[in-house]
């Protein structure tokens, strides 16, 4: 009988023996092996949660008749219950009757963990003589250690080696698929697999370089793959699943960062991947092979555009609770948020469909140096829509916020009261130019604005909007008052 050895304190570690005797097929050399050698093709298709559909093509010979086909280096977190096997070549002529999915590794510790309950050889080296003696041992236990029963004793921890006789079934180098198929055509054929896999997953990344007058930009498209699928893809076709696609069960997000990925200007829109409409989804496709490294992080480049004209906001953003009661003083040096937009549209140099993703953006110090200005997540955007990111506050645009006055007039009913109120909002500016905030108001109930310093429009239903220009280095006042009934 052939054995397996390794050293006893070293038991984390793979000897070259054990994974030679695995990879000659040591313990299942009944069966017929597929392995990497053997693939034509790889296809993979990565949708956003953590999930791949993988098409692995291989020239493979079967027997006829059943026989045994062990399908190897396929991913290690495969969706067993997914997994098709059909011919390419001589269609209909394969059957498969029952399918194990071995991903339980060949390892020292899973080595010793199988052994449990069985017997192994001990083998001691006196260190004086460097003579050996063998004992039998019973594997009690292989949990943080192992215990042993040698005769009528209990030992762990013990120096030395252990002998196994064989490598226990379904324990094995590589994740394998073992299917036992029914062939009744030709014994070479061209064969696909197909399977659903988690551990392989996409995002897009952004990198947005802004004009010295914020008023134009140049993005750059990255799309991150990570796979801890447990296995590679050796350039395999890559397309890409934009959309929310629904599954049964939950699945991790990764995020991957890339913010090493600032490109320099670019002179003209450019997309590196074709997209196509699929279903209710977006399928992006890569032009070229792309090997998939297992515990690899790979970018591939989506797309580019420069020159596309944007519009920079400053926003202050009000509350409804001050509109129903006597508040006066509602804030002093009150933060004023800075958003960017672009349109998603040919006219603007881009009309491609956006996965989501994250879009980091940078300007331009007076040094040439790009610097950090902001990010923001950013949903699946269609074509011909508008990107807003929200980048951080302004440092010297700034707000103070009062309530004038406020009366209560009574009611009609149990619940149907009116409010009146008057407010004034201070916007100062410490920049060295004018510029136009923003001033969002949401008024609760029904209401109308009595009287105002400046126009305001209807923004919703719910929302008074006025446009406030304030001089550089300056200020501006806006008052106004409304009733509510509420």
């Amino acid at each position: 009988m052939r054995h397996i050895s390794f050293h006893f304190m070293n038991l984390l570690l793979v000897t070259s023996t054990v994974l030679a005797l695995a990879a000659s097929g040591f313990v299942h050399a009944d069966e017929q092996r597929s392995t990497l050698k053997d693939q034509k093709e790889v296809a993979v298709t990565i949708y956003n949660e953590n999930l791949a559909l993988v098409k692995d093509q291989r020239k493979v010979n079967i027997q006829n008749g059943v026989s045994a086909l062990a399908f190897r280096d396929v991913s290690a977190k495969m969706r067993a219950e997914t997994a098709l096997l059909r011919s390419l070549s001589a269609q209909g002529s394969l059957f498969v009757q029952e399918q194990n999915f071995d991903f339980d590794l060949l390892t020292p510790q899973k080595l010793l963990e199988k052994y449990v309950g069985r017997s192994v050889s001990i083998i001691r080296t006196h260190p004086a003589t460097g003579q050996e003696t063998t004992e039998v041992a019973q594997v009690l236990s292989a949990n943080n250690g192992v215990v042993l029963k040698i005769g009528d004793r209990i030992e762990t921890g013990i120096p030395g080696r252990i002998v196994y006789g064989d490598v226990p079934a379904h324990l094995r180098d590589r994740p394998t698929l073992v299917m036992m198929l029914e062939n009744t055509g030709a014994q070479q054929q061209d064969v696909e697999l197909s399977y659903l896999t988690g551990g392989l997953a996409w995002k897009a990344d952004y990198v947005l370089e802004l004009n010295a007058n914020d008023d134009r930009l140049d993005i750059s498209g990255w799309v991150t793959l990570t796979n801890t699928s447990g296995a590679s893809y050796h350039n395999a076709r890559l397309q890409l699943v934009a959309g929310d696609v629904n599954q049964v069960r939950p699945q991790m997000k990764v995020r991957a960062q890339a913010d090493a990925m600032l490109a320099a200007p670019m002179a003209a829109a450019r997309k590196e991947m074709t997209q196509e409409d699929l279903f209710e989804y977006h399928l992006y496709s890569l032009d070229r092979p792309t090997t998939i490294a297992e515990n690899q992080t790979k970018q591939v480049a989506l797309l580019t555009a420069a020159g596309v004209p944007a519009r920079k906001e400053f926003l202050l953003r009000g509350s409804d609770y001050y509109y129903q009661s006597s508040y006066g003083d509602i804030g002093q040096k009150i933060k004023i948020g800075v958003f960017l937009e672009f349109d998603n549209k040919e006219s603007a140099r881009l009309g491609m469909p956006l996965p989501k993703g994250i879009i980091r953006v940078y300007k331009k110090d007076s040094a040439g140096n790009a610097q950090f200005i902001g990010e923001d997540n950013v949903d699946h955007t269609p074509k011909n829509e508008t990107v807003r990111l929200k980048l951080g506050d302004a440092f010297d645009v700034t707000a103070d916020k009062k309530q004038t006055d406020f009366k209560k007039l009574g009611s009609s009913g149990v619940y149907n009261y009116r409010y009146e109120s008057a407010y004034e909002v201070v916007i100062k500016n410490a920049k060295p130019e004018a510029v136009t905030v923003t001033v969002q108001e949401p008024v609760p109930g029904d209401w109308q604005v009595l009287s105002e310093s400046q126009p305001h429009t209807k923004g919703s239903s719910n929302t008074a909007v006025w446009k406030v220009r304030v001089p550089a280095k300056g200020s501006s006042k806006l008052e106004y008052r409304c009733i509510i009934r509420h």
